[in-house]
């Protein structure tokens, strides 16, 4: 198999977005974009217009009489700047209220942001439509929200905590209804989650190595537990829902393959 790496800058890379066949959008610590040509596997560009690191990127396709894609990206400042995916141009900007912005999702012609004391929907033009903040046992978690999954299949809104062993489930609709809580043994906190069939994989630090929890999503259960890595999980990616790629923090520094079943 062939490798082939290019060099985009020296500060830690945070996010990746893959826009189409022509560019890989990177977000990193040092506030800027990097645009990469798979292809070539050169760097075509640097969009710089952020002003804190580069923590979430998001694609919207919109399929109104436009037709146009747009690309979302944020700051942990809590920056949202939206994108002409073909000019590269700044359509709009605006900033969200939260304590550390850390990623975004587009869902229903919405933005959800995620920031570590609250989860925001966000209409286009900047304001808040709702908010969902940490819940009241969780209200003492220095580092609150750590992640969040929203999917069309049942309408629901999953978090993860980044000091906490959990996760928490609402229903779309209905934001002021109990949540569920699904416990996860071992687990010092959840660092991301990907959807993968009728699964959600979340990538955590354990009590001594990084895990990877494979949940259910109908019943709300721990299906298996993955021994993944030396230290914590901090990215996951899905190829095809056939497998998933796993990438773990410094200590470890490797990335696993597994078999989705």
């Amino acid at each position: 198999m062939q490798h082939n790496s290019v060099q985009v800058g020296k500060s830690r890379l945070n996010c990746m977005l893959a826009v189409n066949q022509q560019q890989l959008w990177i977000g990193s610590t040092d506030s800027f974009i990097y645009i990469i040509n798979p292809r070539s596997v050169s760097c075509n560009k640097q969009l710089t217009e952020h002003r804190g690191e580069v923590t979430g990127l998001a694609l919207e396709e919109r399929t109104d009489k436009f037709s146009q894609t747009v690309a979302y990206s944020c700051s942990e400042d809590g920056s949202v700047i939206v994108w002409d995916v073909t000019t590269l141009q700044v359509r709009r900007q605006f900033r969200v209220s939260c304590n550390r912005l850390q990623c975004i999702q587009i869902h229903n012609g919405m933005l959800w942001c995620c920031g570590r004391d609250c989860l925001l929907e966000v209409r286009r033009n900047g304001t808040v439509h709702r908010k969902v903040s940490l819940p009241d046992h969780l209200l003492s978690s220095p580092r609150g929200f750590s992640s969040f999954l929203l999917f069309n299949e049942s309408e629901q809104l999953w978090a993860g905590f980044a000091d906490a062993g959990e996760l928490c489930v609402w229903p779309c609709r209905e934001l002021n209804k109990p949540f569920i809580r699904i416990q996860l043994k071992d687990c010092a906190g959840v660092v991301c989650m990907i959807k993968v069939k009728n699964q959600i994989w979340v990538g955590c630090q354990g009590k001594t190595r990084g895990k990877i929890y494979v949940v259910d999503t109908d019943r709300y259960t721990v299906e298996k537990e993955l021994m993944a890595h030396d230290d914590s999980v901090q990215t996951l990616c899905s190829a095809e829902d056939r497998y998933v790629l796993s990438g773990a923090a410094r200590a470890d520094g490797k990335i696993a393959i597994w078999k989705v079943e």
